[in-house]
């Protein structure tokens, strides 16, 4: 038997190169190489599947809106943006353990009581997942389900049947004949997924496909898996804690950085119906360092607590930590504070942290991070009524943020009663039930809370 030829192929863009490297030749990525076996050339595997279209005009296509499939569970319709498309292509990943097969099995069981749909485990055996079923309480009656890792056995299943969803759990375990690499290699992973997404769009079928994340928290795989689907989702959360966050990062179909959120039980996932709870403590009595501030996640206004505690530095350099948000831009805040508020922080130790383990990206949170520093800095607690938003730059300008009036209604609809923003969001009509105060410097808001 002749001697296999390997070759190397980069992670990030599927180049190949007949040696080992340190960069790849074709993207210039770093350490992205691995060892493959070379594929002998097949005459067009995906003949099955072609299709045979010629030219023709976009005016003369027909743009009909396709009415979504609500998956049964309100938050991941949400992310989703309404629900499932036909034809569309969702990949979920997220760390192992989170809750990713417990929340398609879920979603499979409310799914199928009024459509066709197909629940493909790679990972798993039939009874295995017909134990979860059990142990969730589930009712799993109308739910077709194949433990296969076979590529063409997979699509053979899915012509026949044509159902109206499925679940390929996950694409990591799925292997082509036309192949020889192993399962959840670089070329394995593309021309699986190639196939799948090519099998949905022809034949209408909302597919999921649950993929693995390396220890950096990516998805495993070529980047080109995250390119060809529709829809790009990330499972979110701490094992030690029974949230769980569902985030959006690619949605042909709806909005980005949409958030879903769930609460882990001894019967499932359980929707979270008022995520800011989650997010504000309930202290006995005002603490110093506490401030509640709104941020935006996709159309969703969550409120979330800021806490800061500033502390004398005990060694030459002071600490910087923060939990949640950016450790860059405290540091440019902290600037921004002694240089156009007089507060300087250079011999204090401090640390920033957002409640409930959420990731915070966007820079409405700046004045609220400020305001919770100065507050741990001179030991006054702030009003527990009080929320604070708004950017601020490098000038010590108080910048808009987006969607301002959806952030005030949401505090005054959880009983808040006083707001700091800044002034180009504040309302031309007030609102009922809080007080909306509204600065164009950093020095303003601070004065403000002075004299409170």
């Amino acid at each position: 038997m002749a001697k296999q030829k390997t070759v190397y192929t980069c992670t990030e863009c599927g180049g190949q190169s007949s040696k080992w490297q340190g960069q790849c030749p074709s993207c210039m990525a770093w350490n992205t190489l691995v060892e493959t076996i070379a594929e002998a050339p097949v005459a067009n595997r995906y003949a099955a599947l072609a299709q045979t279209t010629g030219l023709q005009k976009l005016a003369d296509v027909e743009a009909a809106e396709v009415p979504r499939q609500p998956s049964g569970v309100s938050e991941f319709d949400r992310v989703l943006g309404g629900g499932f498309v036909p034809g569309g292509v969702v990949l979920i990943g997220g760390d192992p353990g989170i809750g990713k097969s417990t929340l398609l099995l879920q979603t499979m069981c409310h799914v199928g009581v009024t459509r066709k749909a197909i629940y493909v485990s790679g990972e798993e055996s039939a009874q295995q997942i017909a134990m979860r079923a059990k142990r969730l309480g589930l009712d799993a009656s109308q739910i077709e389900l194949l433990a296969e890792i076979q590529l063409e056995k997979i699509l053979a299943i899915l012509q026949t049947h044509k159902p109206d969803i499925a679940v390929i759990d996950s694409i990591q375990t799925v292997y082509s004949e036309a192949l020889q690499s192993a399962p959840g290699s670089v070329a394995q992973v593309r021309e699986c997924s190639a196939q799948l997404t090519r099998l949905a769009k022809q034949l209408g079928i909302s597919v999921i496909l649950v993929g693995h994340v390396t220890k950096e928290g990516s998805l495993a795989g070529p980047r080109v898996l995250e390119h060809i689907v529709d829809t790009v989702l990330y499972f979110e959360g701490d094992q030690n804690s029974s949230f769980r966050l569902i985030r959006a990062f690619k949605n042909r179909f709806g909005a980005v950085n949409e958030l879903g959120v769930f609460a882990m039980t001894e019967k499932g996932l359980r929707e979270v119906s008022n995520p800011s709870a989650l997010f504000l403590s309930h202290h006995a009595e005002q603490v110093a360092g506490s401030c509640i501030t709104v941020t935006q996640e996709g159309t969703r206004p969550l409120l979330i607590e800021i806490q800061a505690l500033v502390d004398e530095a005990h060694a030459p350099n002071p600490k910087r930590l923060c939990v949640g948000l950016e450790q860059n831009r405290l540091a440019m805040l902290l600037a921004v504070l002694h240089r156009h508020a007089g507060v300087a922080c250079f011999d204090q130790d401090v640390f920033i942290n957002a409640v409930g383990g959420v990731k915070i990206s966007e820079p409405a949170v700046d004045l609220a991070v400020l305001v919770s520093i100065v507050s741990s800095l001179k030991n006054k607690p702030l009003d527990s009524k009080l929320i604070v938003f708004g950017e601020v730059g490098l000038a010590g300008e108080v910048r808009p943020v987006q969607r301002g009036q959806e952030r005030l209604k949401e505090a005054a609809k959880l009983g808040f009663t006083k707001a700091i923003v800044p002034k180009a969001n504040k309302p031309k009509q007030a609102i009922s039930g809080i007080e909306v105060i509204g600065v164009d410097r950093l020095e303003q808001a601070l004065n403000h809370l002075r004299n409170a």
